[in-house]
């Protein structure tokens, strides 16, 4: 039996050239599905649309309605909508499914990214392969190197109505802030910017194979806790096994500022709790140990 994948269509035209892109690629081997957040009038109407274009490539099309928890509704979606794609993957058989992300997608990530500080691991940005952790499907993002642009002229040849993203008109929402001053700085390139995040991926990539090195030579356990020896590891790499020791050792994920700050402040010496986590460090070994339940 063929191997068969799956493609998130919302409507809009990045997501219609993507499966305009794959049915031609792949004819018999593609699936659709579009996520109905229930949160605008119109989402139903442009559900149908994606199902009638879908009927006419002869794609199998699947609606899936989500329910959004309230908060950080833009978050609550991204969360809803993931979750839907993996069930639904998993019920169809699939073995990954393809978003549309896009250069454009990208330039706007690393820009929100800078903006708020964000250290290599961030700066990466979108990934190009992903997993959802409720079911272990894969997330695939093909078009990374691709520009909006080309995205909509592919849709537009073929003679398909796109939907319009309401985010385009929605400047409450950070990202289309981002979008559209990128928009209006025609001196700042999307697609440059993409590959730029491209690099630091692959950096990202070197940095996790100098911690996996650093850990099986220089951590150990002891009694209830783990001990890093660091030698001569720059900080990055010190940073990031502080932050799998508290992991390990039951605490909360803590923020890379957090660590860093702690960090400094027991350079010389000391004891303090994070996440969880008792810290210590006596003559340069930290060790780190399950706080426990408090009396």
């Amino acid at each position: 039996m063929p191997l068969r994948f799956g493609v998130a269509v919302s409507g809009g035209p990045d997501s219609l050239a993507l499966l305009l892109l794959t049915h031609a690629l792949r004819p018999d081997h593609v699936e659709a599905a579009t996520v109905d957040h229930g949160l605008r009038p119109e989402s139903a109407g442009e559900a149908v649309e994606v199902a009638r274009v879908c009927a006419e490539l002869g794609v199998a099309h699947s609606t899936i309605p989500v329910r959004v928890e309230e908060g950080n509704m833009q978050e609550a979606a991204r969360k809803a909508r993931y979750a839907a794609l993996g069930d639904w993957a998993a019920e169809r058989g699939l073995v990954a499914v393809a978003t549309a992300h896009h250069a454009d997608d990208q330039a706007e990530t690393v820009l929100m990214r800078l903006n708020r500080a964000s250290g290599l691991r961030g700066l990466s940005a979108i990934r190009p392969v992903n997993v959802i952790p409720s079911t272990g499907t894969l997330i695939v993002r093909p078009l990374l190197a691709w520009t909006k642009a080309e995205l909509q002229r592919i849709v537009t040849e073929a003679g398909i109505a796109a939907v319009v993203d309401p985010s385009n008109t929605d400047l409450r929402f950070d990202r289309a802030r981002v979008r559209a001053g990128l928009a209006s700085a025609n001196w700042l390139d999307a697609e440059g910017i993409a590959r730029s995040a491209g690099h630091l991926a692959q950096a990202e990539q070197a940095l996790g194979w100098a911690v996996e090195r650093e850990w099986c030579e220089q951590v150990t356990e002891s009694g209830d806790g783990l001990v890093y020896r660091p030698i001569d590891a720059p900080e990055a790499i010190r940073l990031r096994i502080f932050e799998r020791m508290i992991a390990l050792s039951g605490g909360s994920q803590p923020r890379g500022g957090e660590l860093a700050a702690l960090s400094e402040r027991l350079r010389g010496g000391g004891r303090a709790t994070l996440g969880g986590a008792i810290v210590e460090v006596v003559r340069g070994t930290w060790t780190v140990r399950p706080e426990g339940p408090r009396r």
